[in-house]
């Protein structure tokens, strides 16, 4: 029963692969951009990991959204809503919390099927 860790680091990896399912958690590469752009920029860096993993965002099973501001919530859906092929929207969450530090607007934790190896 193997475990495969990419990206990591003392405190955390960026993608963890085990029993055909990849976990990953990530936030916005570029604090300077507001709600929707870290959303971009996020889920772009999503697609890396996912792929780093053998999968794919067809292949998501949960997702949950952390957002700094629930105002944000239409800006970061639009571009979730344009990343996300239609017919695999996996199973998820959204909720206001208070992130790590003061410039994160968005945070997402993902899980999803490994289809390559």
């Amino acid at each position: 029963m193997s475990i495969q860790r990419h990206g990591t680091t003392r405190r955390y990896s960026d993608s963890v692969v085990h029993q055909g399912t990849v976990y990953l958690v990530e936030v916005a590469p570029d604090t300077g951009l507001d709600a929707g752009g870290q959303t971009a920029a996020m889920l772009a860096s999503v697609d890396r990991l996912l792929a780093q993993a053998g999968s794919d965002r067809r292949h998501l099973l949960m997702a949950t959204l952390y957002l700094a501001d629930m105002a944000d919530y239409d800006a970061m859906n639009a571009v979730w809503d344009d990343w996300l092929p239609a017919g695999c929207a996996p199973a998820r969450a959204c909720v206001q919390a208070r992130l790590a530090k003061p410039e994160y607007r968005v945070e997402i934790a993902l899980t999803a099927a490994v289809v390559q190896s």
